[in-house]
């Protein structure tokens, strides 16, 4: 058996003291390396925190995208650049009833649930980009908005700037309805 070690470079055991009818036990639990003892090893327990590395009482922001349609509201937290997902809940996810999802009640809801995660992972305060749906069709966040601002603020986040990101057209393709309206 003649060249084991060249194998096997992390093990420890000489090339020497094997023979083809021994049967070796190897202690694998020291990632990778091999020992002859089967002692007892300490396993060192790291914990893992997600989020940006803080100090206590440091401010660290991040971007809450609020969509508020006439069906639903969503929270959508990002970091600063927008392209890291912290958490995203809409106000469906938290009631049952389909008539109920772009109420006051049901952004409060998925507001307080926004917040408890952002402060899991040491998020202490957010900017707002409030939009509504734009376009050819309403300007003005639903009701829903403008509950989640105010939950957020009561739940302990620290608000930073507001900002309405509706996308408003210069000039628009046609709105829907035809030349008479939408008849009832």
């Amino acid at each position: 058996m003649e060249g084991v070690s060249d194998a096997y470079p992390l093990c420890d055991f000489a090339a020497e003291s094997i023979s083809p009818a021994t049967s070796l036990q190897f202690d694998l639990s020291n990632a990778g390396i091999c020992s002859k003892k089967a002692g007892k090893t300490k396993q060192v327990e790291q914990v893992i925190s997600f989020g940006p590395q803080v100090k206590p009482g440091e401010i660290v922001f991040g971007v809450a995208h609020i969509y508020a349609s006439s069906n639903d509201t969503f929270i959508h937290v990002t970091d600063l650049t927008g392209r890291e997902t912290i958490v995203r809940i809409t106000g469906g996810m938290r009631v049952k009833a389909d008539r109920d999802e772009n109420s006051p009640y049901a952004s409060m809801l998925a507001s307080q649930d926004v917040v408890k995660r952002c402060l899991e992972l040491g998020i202490n305060a957010l900017h707002i980009k409030i939009r509504a749906m734009g376009g050819t069709r309403t300007k003005s966040p639903s009701q829903g908005g403008q509950a989640a601002i105010r939950a957020l603020a009561r739940a302990g986040i620290k608000i930073g700037r507001i900002e309405d990101v509706t996308p408003i057209p210069t000039d628009s393709t046609r709105k829907k309805g035809g030349r008479r309206g939408r008849r009832l």
